[in-house]
């Protein structure tokens, strides 16, 4: 077996764990196997980033075996090393990585698993945004070029296989290097891509208000129309700008700021009771009204409310909001529209609090949106 270990040279970019946990807390993991199966293959490399306080620097450690025989070794060291660590992080090691090093240790006869850490999955975390940051996949090598990433290695962990068993069997240098360059840029890379982390700050750690207005622009067809304009800081600063699209709002962001347009109507709109059986319906008039003020109204012109013209009309200025309802009373062109609107009220367009929670509202529903 052997130990290969370097330092991470970082002065191009900066490594910050917050979005994690403590970097003396953290240890980053990365195998390479002969084959995807653990009962039928195993694990020829390991790679480890730690942060070495005695150096103040971010180390990288390898461990590579040139045959099946030197596995219970590596694995004896790996895990010995890991044990000094609170969280071990990964790329879909959830799925990949841990498994297969509790399936090795089981046939190696090593008493160990991660049942007992906390872990790290930064691929979870991203894959939820696939739609939201427009990538073609969720792949290491695809999150590194979005952030554009260089790496050195251009082979994959399927065509490494073919590279290891010529390495097992003739020791080749040129092999060996192969091998290492790939592992140590999958978790050099893993190193570097933290900051995309950011992106889910923004919707999961919510974002504040600097300024609320409102703006008046023609369309396409050269048709006015209104829109509510929210700048806002982000939690975390991201890596990459972005823009988004969905439900005719638009979002965009660079580092620290952001800016949200969503569509703001000015039209009739209807608030619908739910209590209907309380109400009458006046059919010339188009509205409801309650039992209690009835006796001023003729029997000829009223008639027991329903639940779909139970209502009363208003023109204002519009917002619209997506389910689970947020902001009340809520507003539907109709009985059976699917699409809810708040109206802005001069009250509200004076409560940064609740421009807050709609920004927040406006950026949950971009989220969902795939």
């Amino acid at each position: 077996m052997k130990t290969i270990s370097n330092t991470v040279n970082n002065s191009e970019f900066i490594i910050d764990t917050s979005s994690i946990g403590e970097a003396n807390d953290c240890v980053f993991i990365d195998i390479e196997t002969t084959g995807l199966s653990s009962e039928h293959s195993y694990i020829y490399l390991i790679g480890a980033a730690y942060f070495d306080n005695s150096k103040n620097s971010w180390e990288i450690k390898q461990w590579l075996i040139s045959s099946p025989s030197e596995e219970k070794e590596m694995l004896t060291a790996v895990t010995d090393f890991i044990l000094s660590y609170k969280t071990v992080v990964h790329y879909n090691g959830n799925s990949f990585d841990l498994p297969f090093i509790n399936a090795r240790c089981k046939a190696c006869g090593i008493d160990w698993d991660f049942a007992n850490m906390a872990g790290v999955d930064i691929y979870k975390r991203v894959s939820s945004l696939k739609h939201f940051l427009k990538l073609d996949s969720c792949k290491q090598k695809s999150i590194e070029a979005f952030m554009g990433i260089q790496r050195d290695d251009e082979n994959s962990g399927k065509e490494l296989i073919k590279v290891y068993r010529e390495y097992s069997s003739t020791g080749s240098e040129d092999k060996e290097k192969l091998l290492l360059l790939h592992n140590h840029d999958d978790v050099l890379g893993m190193l570097r891509i933290l900051p995309v982390l950011n992106y889910t700050d923004i919707f999961f750690k919510g974002v504040s208000v600097k300024k609320v207005q409102t703006n008046i622009y023609n369309d396409v067809l050269g048709m006015s129309k209104k829109e509510l304009i929210i700048s806002i800081a982000l939690p975390s600063s991201i890596p990459v700008a972005i823009n988004y699209n969905a439900n005719g709002c638009y979002f965009s962001a660079k580092e620290s700021d952001g800016l949200i347009k969503v569509p703001l109507l000015h039209e009739e709109m209807k608030y619908f009771y739910s209590n209907y059986q309380d109400y009458y319906y006046l059919p010339e008039e188009d509205v409801a009204i309650h039992k209690s003020v009835s006796e001023y109204v003729d029997k000829d012109f009223r008639e027991p409310a329903k639940a779909h013209n139970c209502y009363t009309r208003k023109v204002s200025d519009y917002l619209p909001q997506w389910a689970p309802v947020e902001f009340e009373p809520f507003f539907k062109r109709d009985y059976d529209s699917s699409f809810l609107y708040f109206e802005l009220t001069d009250e509200l367009k004076t409560n940064r609090d609740a421009f807050k929670k709609y920004a927040d509202h406006v950026l949950k529903m971009m989220y969902n949106s795939k």
